[in-house]
């Protein structure tokens, strides 16, 4: 008879799948707004630490994102079998899936070789579906690595089955999915991290700690960018398997889920990220990674008031072709927020100078460089404001920190960095920003009741799954 992964006392599992409950309540006073309805409130369970506290984890999607980062980061193996980081993080990947078999394949050889490696006897699994993962009572946690139109389904019967979720951002395709998934986490108390390592970056928690302790004064502005130039076009260079074959290697209806029914493609497949109905382009992709810390920075994180986005892909257009990809080659995206804060980001994949990072107060002034922190007071006020500065700021941007920052708020039973008051009001500005785009609109949102409108006053309900062409 096989050995269970490690003793799976009473007291460890029930830490483990209930510890969160209590949180529930702490995020809803953060999220105000939103949380409708407010969970009951559940005593809180003290953590369960010592030989118990190793988290058992399970992989939804083990494409480039989900193989790469999270299943290998987990198990902290490189494709040769050696160490992958030095973060430690005291957790097993016990089973994985995946719709195309030779993904399948790739993770159960790596989860099989970490199992072997450690010397554990229990067996690994791989499926096709996810729903065993979510069945198997070992496993505390998963890592949904999918394409976005199944985040919000995945992460919803992931929490139900109590387990703890990392999702890769964009937290879901549209806007009133976002929703779905934070009233979920609020009504099970789960633990949720929004994939974005940024947001476990240190420098942002140190600007957060001077704002709220009004060390710059009221916020004023903040900008960021994240551009690229990518002469092949932005997201070709992945891979087009030849292994993969409807009906045979890959389940294309199962793949398209929600999305509209349509021929079997390669392109759409492999390079989603550039096709309308399952991505908002280098908005969801490239921009959280700035959206999600800056908000962490203000101290304070907000819904946005009004978000408006310009962009568009005269460049790809030129160069490849209009039937190359839906989205935008690049964007401008602007946000204000009921404080007064306004935030600037730029997105490119077709130039590669972006905007330094920047967080403007109207006393003081922050500026970022690398893992360093500076500010400067403002003219006016340099009798009052001490300025400082923080260099070599830890931890970097590392994914294995952001891991560890999730194990560590499943064990102590605290929020994650990505907790889910930062993902809903980032997958807000992301969602409002695509619609300002295809739209041509500047939206207007109220938190109180979830509603959008133009400056006109005009209720506009937001897009999803059929509502637009290409979605």
């Amino acid at each position: 008879m096989s050995k269970p992964l490690f003793d799976r006392s009473s007291s460890r599992r029930d830490f483990l799948r209930k510890s969160s409950m209590g949180a529930a309540a702490v995020i809803a006073g953060i999220s105000s707004a939103s949380a409708q309805p407010k969970p009951v409130r559940a005593p809180v369970i003290a953590p369960v630490l010592g030989a118990n506290d190793t988290v058992i984890c399970g992989f939804i999607g083990v494409g480039g994102q989900g193989f790469n980062s999270h299943l290998l980061n987990v198990t902290n193996r490189n494709r040769e079998g050696q160490p992958r980081h030095s973060v430690p993080l005291n957790a097993i990947g016990a089973s994985a899936c995946d719709l195309f078999s030779k993904r399948r394949d790739q993770a159960h050889a790596a989860l099989e070789s970490a199992r072997q490696a450690a010397g554990r006897e229990a067996k690994v699994s791989v499926y096709e579906d996810y729903r065993p993962i979510l069945d198997n009572p070992d496993i505390d946690a998963v890592f949904i690595g999918t394409v976005d139109h199944w985040h919000k389904q995945i992460a919803i019967d992931a929490m139900d089955a109590g387990k703890h979720v990392y999702c890769e951002k964009p937290m879901t395709r549209y806007l009133m999915e976002g929703f779905e998934i934070h009233d979920k986490v609020l009504e099970t108390g789960m633990k949720f991290q929004i994939g974005s390592q940024f947001c476990t970056e240190g420098k942002w928690h140190v600007a957060a700690d001077l704002i709220r302790n009004n060390r710059i004064g009221p916020l004023v502005s903040c900008q960021d960018s994240y551009c690229r130039n990518t002469p092949i076009g932005e997201w070709n260079y992945y891979e087009l398997e030849p292994e993969l074959e409807p009906g045979k290697t890959i389940d294309w209806q199962k793949w398209l889920g929600p999305v509209a029914d349509r021929e079997f493609s390669a392109q759409h497949y492999h390079r989603w990220r550039k096709y309308y109905p399952y991505c908002a382009g280098i908005l969801g992709d490239l921009l959280a990674h700035r959206i999600h810390p800056l908000l962490i920075a203000t101290g304070a994180p907000e819904f946005p008031k009004r978000v408006c986005s310009v962009g568009n892909k005269k460049i790809g257009d030129s160069v490849f072709g209009p039937e190359d990809r839906d989205v935008t080659d690049n964007c401008q995206l602007l946000a204000e927020f009921p404080s007064g804060l306004c935030m600037t980001i730029t997105g490119s994949s077709v130039n590669e100078q972006g905007l330094s990072q920047v967080i403007r107060g109207n006393e003081g002034t922050l500026y970022f460089s690398g893992s360093n922190l500076e500010l400067r007071p403002e003219r006016p006020f340099a009798d009052l404001v001490d300025g400082e500065s923080q260099e070599n700021i830890t931890p970097t941007a590392s994914i294995p920190e952001h891991i560890a920052d999730f194990f560590g708020a499943i064990r102590d039973d605290r929020q994650t960095n990505g907790n889910i008051d930062v993902a809903i009001k980032a997958q807000t500005i992301i969602s409002m920003a695509e619609m300002s785009e295809r739209l041509g609109e500047m939206l207007y949102f109220n938190a109180e009741d979830r509603t959008l409108h133009n400056g006109g006053g005009t209720v506009i309900e937001p897009i999803s799954y059929g509502t637009l062409d290409k979605s």
